[in-house]
């Protein structure tokens, strides 16, 4: 046969039952959770993006202050509000909301 490869492949495949993109592939019995195809499709977030992203606000935080580093850990990380954060350096509401302002404002001029 002289039939290139490709064609030979497609051939095949054209056999292969079609499944619905809502077939579900994945079930849980435990708590009736299912996956189905289109779940596992990609989603259009530039996930290239998001990881650039999270590794430069990784390395602006690791260059920070100690003090300014908590405060950003524990208010965006830890989901602490001020007063929670106030409490936890001995430090007012005040300072903790100045400080992180300056810590943000800072963030947002480096990466413009």
């Amino acid at each position: 046969m002289k039939t290139p490869r490709e064609e030979i492949t497609l051939a095949l495949d054209s056999s292969l039952p079609v499944s619905s993109i809502e077939e579900n592939i994945f079930s849980d019995q435990k708590d009736a959770h299912s996956v189905n195809i289109l779940e596992t499709l990609a989603t259009r977030t530039d996930e290239a993006n998001l990881i650039t992203n999270k590794l430069t606000i990784n390395k602006m935080i690791d260059n920070l202050m100690p003090r300014d580093k908590q405060v950003i850990l524990l208010r965006y990380f830890k989901d602490k509000t001020q007063t929670d954060v106030a409490k936890i350096l001995g430090i007012s509401q005040v300072q903790v909301s100045r400080i992180e302002r300056r810590i943000l404002s800072q963030m947002k001029e480096e990466l413009a």
